[in-house]
């Protein structure tokens, strides 16, 4: 699909309309993607000559399927995973950030699910949702000003799971 796939990935998923199952991997606030994308890969082993996806048992799938179903399930995971941060810090409302907020039906399921909860809903414009690079160094200066570790002294633990990290800044 190239870069960004997410824009391919949202126009043809709006083409989709069969869901086929794939992996959905949340634990507790963490999120896995990496089984949907081995699944998919499995799935699209090549194509045959009237464009559509094979996999090794000769199973045939459109990718436009395909696109709605990852679309589906990844946001899904997501929207999980923030009504539950919601739920676990009582709050009543949603910022979604990121490039991947500009996918309108992410942004149609945060919306419902804070409806269903009643809370507030809020996604920036799109010109401002691009630039992930730049929340994450900004979440960076915050942990710094707050630190209550010197840094120094950090270990990096890659599979440090989101429920242990100390947040100093709330």
């Amino acid at each position: 699909l190239g870069f960004p796939g997410g824009p391919k990935i949202e126009a043809l998923a709006a083409q989709g309309s069969t869901y086929i199952p794939l992996p959905y991997a949340v634990k507790g606030m963490d999120v896995s993607f990496s089984g949907m994308l081995t699944n998919l890969k499995q799935k699209s082993v090549r194509k045959d000559g009237q464009g559509r996806y094979v996999n090794a048992k000769g199973d045939r799938y459109a990718v436009e399927n395909l696109c709605y179903s990852l679309q589906e399930t990844a946001f899904a995971m997501l929207i999980e995973v923030a009504e539950r941060a919601m739920a676990h810090c009582r709050k009543k409302e949603l910022a979604l950030g990121g490039g991947v907020a500009c996918n309108s039906r992410l942004q149609a399921m945060a919306a419902s699910m804070c409806q269903e909860r009643g809370a507030r809903y809020y996604c920036p414009e799109r010109s401002l949702l691009v630039d992930n690079g730049a929340m994450i160094a900004w979440l960076g200066i915050l942990a710094k000003e707050h630190a209550t570790t010197d840094y120094a002294s950090l270990d990096i633990l890659p599979r440090w799971r989101t429920d242990q990290v100390e947040v100093s800044w709330r």
